[in-house]
């Protein structure tokens, strides 16, 4: 597959002025895809869960396991809060993390949002090439995919855009993006 040509942001200052945020369930490709959608649009690339686990010393399912999702999610809204100060680039964010109306507002508030939307079916398959979700440890993946889209949908659809994830190259969701950003705020391709 053709890798899409760099979108030249200096064209347009909202764009340009904004950092990306990829929202939506794990396996829905958001490290993957931001890492790859970072490269297309010459910013840096952030991953939220990497910086949580960077500031506190230890791994997700380390602070899962020894402090509770409750402390967890405090923590990630603080360092996703601290990374929208920074200048635009693209950060992946957790699963859950788009689900705290605190982090949401100051997601609307600095970036625009992007919804990673994937079937239960794919995102299944794709978490279970991995064993570190702490939210999936010991139980059918399918089924707690299934259960927890069917709740976080609806704030989900709150993102300033959705996308699917397709079960494809990561690279034909990083071109759907640009397309829908080159349409959203009326970039000249």
């Amino acid at each position: 597959m053709e890798k899409p040509a760099p979108l030249d942001l200096a064209q347009h200052e909202a764009l340009r002025s904004r950092t990306l945020v990829l929202v939506g369930m794990m396996g829905a490709g958001k490290s993957s895809v931001g890492r790859r959608l970072a490269a297309a649009l010459n910013l840096p690339f952030r991953d939220a869960d990497e910086e949580i686990e960077r500031a506190a010393g230890r791994s997700i399912s380390e602070i899962f396991s020894e402090r509770g999702e409750a402390e967890f999610r405090a923590g990630e809204r603080r360092v996703i809060s601290r990374l929208l100060d920074e200048p635009p680039h693209v950060l992946a964010t957790g699963g859950g993390a788009f689900m705290n109306p605190a982090t949401r507002e100051v997601v609307a508030r600095k970036a625009f949002s992007i919804w990673l939307k994937a079937d239960p079916e794919v995102l299944a398959r794709r978490v279970g090439r991995k064993d570190t979700r702490p939210l999936l440890k010991g139980k059918d993946a399918r089924a707690v995919l299934t259960a927890l889209l069917a709740e976080r949908e609806p704030t989900y659809r709150l993102a300033d855009l959705i996308v699917e994830s397709a079960d494809a190259p990561h690279q034909a969701t990083v071109e759907i993006i640009i397309k829908a950003l080159k349409a959203r705020f009326e970039v000249a391709s």
